[in-house]
């Protein structure tokens, strides 16, 4: 296959790549365009909802109390850390509002990312409850200290108590802990028996949020909004809002491990229960537009006179992985490179070290790039020595041509023979393409799904790497290296498909122009070394032909 097939050969994969993502998001739901109010979102009846199996005899997921509607919430409590400014209501402790200090709401704008939300822009809530009788739910009002929590200077922690009341005898407190430089947030029920009665319990720990898919702008490609399982038997299984709504959501129901999580591009939110005590997840609708997932976990039995309590991690925040890898397996999976994984997670394990030299993620990315050619090295120049080669016998195919132009079998077999002569291989110029293929596609992946490289500044202009150049000036600059590297190529001896490889760099152009700066940056700086090797090789292969000559 000669250079011209090459770069038609990366066009037809892209658009089968386009296509592809095309079909995926005609699949999935669609993106709704204004917020929907929170006061329309008005649940169904309990009785419309279909049966969950149960945990035991007991309680289970059919025993979590329904959302009756989303109505405005009682008074709340601010609690401020170092990463985080977080909403806790009175109703039933919830968390109903996460602003995030350290991320920004987007590329354009100065206020910062609302991850959990009251109905400004969408409902999204951390809810939790107990299933026993009179113990409190999620609906129960909880008493919240008066004024402000904030994590101040020298502290680790913070700690926000709430009490409800219980059946006669008995007293339930929430305590919600938040840590300095973390995002996870522990979730504790503390149970308190004075009664003459043992107390048994199960908790309950769950999401809810609506199936407005929030676009972040950064990419031409949708990314998966929805619960997440994970479980050793199952491993990550992703629920969509369309497969709950027909019924047909899919995911291992029990078991002794795992969690559970609401994902979203770039962020997520997961229960995370201690391994080895028995759990039942769940994925329900429980109104128009408005889901929760779950988890119901046993308490320990609160003997008379005594006490038990729970510890559930509630994980609120930015998909950082090594993060989330630290507080349960498999939980860095919501960072979803796709197919590609296996090339992902490892490129990005580099950027990172990278990034701890250099600090600045576009360097990192030009450091990678140079990583990555020095290590197919050896693979582009032998094809750039077949192509050297090639552009050297290019006067003579063009001959061969002209003299068996009407016998199409013998000129091959004429191309063949100078081929065999000349020592060329007429596939050396495909291999690197077809290499690079896979991993320009996974470092597309871990640009879009890194959120490290959200609003990841490089130089001057490109304030973004996750998203296109706001001024295309590197995709003009990509499309010159394209256009040199076609002029060291030989020329094709057919006129119309040398004009096709003298137009490829233009319809480049045009697909990166909407590309993330960041992978416009690999590919142009790919080029200027491809062009540097190759012009090398062309130079030093000439010269010994001269010599010999």
């Amino acid at each position: 296959m000669d250079t011209q097939r090459s770069a038609l050969l990366i066009v037809f994969l892209f658009s089968l790549f386009m296509l592809w993502d095309g079909w995926q998001r005609q699949s999935q739901p669609p993106v709704a365009e204004a917020p929907v109010a929170a006061e329309s979102q008005v649940a169904q009846s309990p009785g419309s909802q279909a049966p969950v199996p149960t945990l035991s005899s007991a309680a289970g997921a059919a025993d979590v109390p329904p959302i009756a509607a989303a109505v405005a919430q009682k008074a709340a409590t601010r609690v401020v850390t170092d990463l985080f400014a977080a909403d806790v209501s009175a109703e039933g402790g919830s968390l109903i509002r996460l602003e995030l200090l350290k991320h920004r709401a987007g590329p354009d704008s100065a206020g910062n990312f609302v991850l959990l939300d009251n109905g400004t822009e969408h409902l999204y809530h951390a809810q939790s409850g107990l299933i026993g009788e009179g113990l409190p739910t999620h609906k129960t009002t909880f008493q919240l200290p008066e004024g402000e929590i904030r994590l101040a200077d020298g502290q680790d922690k913070v700690e926000l108590r709430m009490t409800a009341p219980g059946p006669a005898g008995v007293t339930v407190t929430k305590v919600l802990v938040f840590r300095r430089g973390s995002y996870q947030i522990d979730t504790v029920y503390e149970i308190a028996n004075e009664s003459g009665e043992p107390v048994s319990a199960h908790a309950y720990f769950q999401v809810l949020r609506d199936g407005i898919e929030i676009s972040t702008g950064t990419s031409m490609l949708s990314t998966f909004t929805g619960p997440a399982f994970y479980t050793e038997e199952g491993k990550y299984q992703k629920v969509h809002f369309d497969d709950i709504n027909k019924g047909k959501a899919k995911f291992v129901s029990k078991a002794t491990d795992g969690w559970v999580a609401l994902v979203q591009h770039y962020f997520v939110t997961a229960f995370v229960p201690a391994p080895g005590t028995e759990r039942e997840f769940f994925a329900r609708k429980v109104g128009d537009n408005l889901y929760t997932a779950g988890v119901v976990v046993p308490m320990p039995v609160a003997e008379p006179g005594a006490s038990s309590s729970i510890d559930v991690p509630l994980y609120t925040g930015p998909q950082i992985q090594s993060s989330l890898l630290a507080l349960a397996p498999g939980l860095d999976r919501v960072v979803d490179y796709g197919w590609l994984t296996i090339i992902a997670s490892p490129m990005h394990w580099v950027l990172e070290k990278l990034h701890g030299l250099v600090g600045n993620w576009g360097w990192a990315i030009i450091l990678l790039t140079v990583l990555l050619k020095a290590l197919f090295f050896p693979l582009s120049a032998a094809s750039y020595r077949s192509m050297a080669k090639l552009r050297l016998v290019t006067p003579r195919m063009q001959k061969i041509k002209e003299l068996h132009g009407g016998d199409r079998v013998r000129m091959q077999q004429e191309m063949m023979q100078l081929y065999k002569t000349e020592k060329i291989n007429p596939l050396g110029g495909c291999l690197p393409i077809v290499i690079q293929i896979p991993v320009f596609i996974a470092l597309y992946w871990v640009l879009l799904g890194s959120v490290e490289m959200r609003n990841a500044p490089w130089i001057g202009w490109i304030t973004d790497l996750s998203v296109k150049d706001p001024f295309f000036v590197m995709p003009v600059i990509m499309g010159i290296t394209m256009f040199v590297q076609t002029k060291l190529n030989p020329t094709p001896p057919d006129p119309i498909q040398a004009k096709v490889m003298l137009f490829l760099p233009v319809v480049f152009t045009g697909m990166f122009l909407f590309f993330p700066a960041g992978l416009v940056l690999y590919w142009t700086v790919n080029n200027i070394l491809s062009i540097a090797q190759q012009w090398q090789i062309t130079r030093t292969i000439e010269g010994e032909k001269a010599k010999t000559a």
